[in-house]
């Protein structure tokens, strides 16, 4: 009788248990990221455009350093890319300091790009690590696993956000009613504003950094194991041609970089659909938590159901439960449509780590730059979410400007992340098993 393999050998948990922390330390990167938008904002005065800089400087440091960190690991080893990963993390982090000092915005943007040159060395090597740490039957599953502590650190990211920076922001006078207040500073009193709330924004990056070179130095002290299948060096363009030569991993970039944009749009404007219900933003961030909370209990379920079901029908399935929940969200104005909207990112949780193992599945020492393609898909994060906004400005600046099939611009721009979703059923439908 056949023993199924292991999902995680014992004589690598050691490694296994390092490497997927990694997976909760980008997680909280993002999360406590996105909410600068709106605190660089108030705190510096900008506009709009440039406010939304701090997205773009985010997702360009994905997009510019993905294939580059896949060459270093080609070159090296996957330790050494972690390493790496870890050391420009901390690096960009620690800017934040000099970034405050100098009270210069792009200062703090450049520090941004720098730490997310390190989440792209990260995520380019820590997903395919993973999937060659055993038996590549499991090497989904085994994915899916290390991903399910990836929205423990985003809900770490988004409490320390909401609770240590943005709750202890003075700049907040600087909307509503304190709008009145703030204009009667004089420039020393508006300077001693802004150098304090830098220094809130500051400090949790600070603490970050020292963490993250906490795990520099465990990891560099640990013996990590190798696969000498998938580490060993290949010819970048030939591995290159193979790759785009492969369907399945060619529908899988394209299928990731829907997902991305439906996952960022999901999670961007359900503030803005609660708005559109009279739900004030304080309020509207409980229901962010609570589409964290079910996206982790997704991640632990699907986990569970790979073992009874095959990874791309499972992701054709839940990919059907997510446009089911989409229609709901469009056609289901008030509180039934932002309950369907919270209960998307319970579908969502498993499509990026099953349309990157499937997409990755077999490919070898391939594997490296196939990573590379699919970090790179996220740029469809910063594409997706500027589309949905154009739809939002049908007529004004506001949510309910027109009506369009018999609901408001708000509703009907969630039509983008269905879109996205039908792309993955697609790409599920066609690499399922019978």
């Amino acid at each position: 009788m056949k023993t199924e393999a292991p999902v995680i050998s014992k004589r690598i948990i050691l490694p296994f248990i390092l490497v997927t922390s990694l997976f909760a330390l980008w997680g909280f990167a993002n999360d406590i990221t996105n909410p600068m938008v709106s605190a660089f904002k108030k705190v510096l005065e900008l506009n709009n455009f440039r406010a939304s800089l701090v997205q773009f400087a985010f997702y360009g440091g994905y997009f510019t350093m993905a294939l580059p960190a896949a060459i270093f690991v080609n070159k090296y080893s996957y330790k050494k890319g972690v390493l790496m990963g870890l050391a420009l993390y901390a690096l960009g982090a620690l800017l934040f300091y000099p970034a405050a000092a100098f009270e210069q915005f792009y200062y703090f943007l450049a520090a941004l790009y720098i730490l997310t040159f390190g989440l792209a060395f990260l995520e380019t090597t820590a997903n395919p690590y993973i999937l060659a740490m055993g038996d590549p039957s499991t090497a989904t599953r085994r994915l899916n696993l290390a991903q399910a502590f990836n929205p423990i650190g985003a809900l770490g990211g988004l409490i320390v956000a909401q609770n240590y920076i943005l709750a202890a922001l003075q700049s907040d006078d600087l909307t509503s009613a304190g709008m009145l207040v703030y204009e009667t500073l004089d420039e020393g009193g508006r300077n001693s504003i802004r150098t304090s709330d830098l220094a809130v924004i500051r400090d949790p990056y600070m603490i970050l950094g020292l963490v993250v070179i906490g795990f520099f130095i465990v990891i560099l002290c640990t013996n990590m194991p190798q696969n000498k299948e998938q580490e060993k060096k290949s010819d970048i363009k030939e591995s290159i041609k193979r790759l785009f030569s492969n369907s399945r991993f060619r529908g899988g970039v394209i299928a990731q970089m829907f997902y991305v944009g439906a996952q960022i749009m999901v999670w961007t404007y359900l503030y803005q659909y609660a708005e559109s219900i009279n739900i004030d933003n304080t309020t509207a961030v409980n229901y962010g938590i609570a589409a964290l909370i079910v996206f982790l209990i997704g991640r632990w379920l699907g986990t569970a159901l790979m073992k009874f079901v095959d990874s791309g029908t499972l992701l054709m399935y839940f990919a059907i439960g997510a446009s089911v929940c989409t229609l709901i969200t469009i056609f289901v104005p008030g509180m039934i449509g932002l309950y369907s909207l919270v209960t998307i990112s319970l579908f969502m949780s498993i499509m990026f780590p099953t349309i990157y193992g499937i997409a990755l599945e077999n490919l070898g020492e391939d594997a490296k730059f196939g990573a590379a393609f699919l970090v790179m898909a996220i740029v469809g994060g910063a594409i997706m979410p500027s589309l949905q906004g154009l739809i939002l400005d049908f007529g004004g600046t506001g949510y309910e400007d027109v009506y369009i099939l018999g609901v408001p611009e708000i509703n009907l721009s969630f039509i983008l992340p269905l879109i996205c979703f039908v792309v993955v059923i697609f790409f599920g439908y066609k690499t399922r098993r019978n």
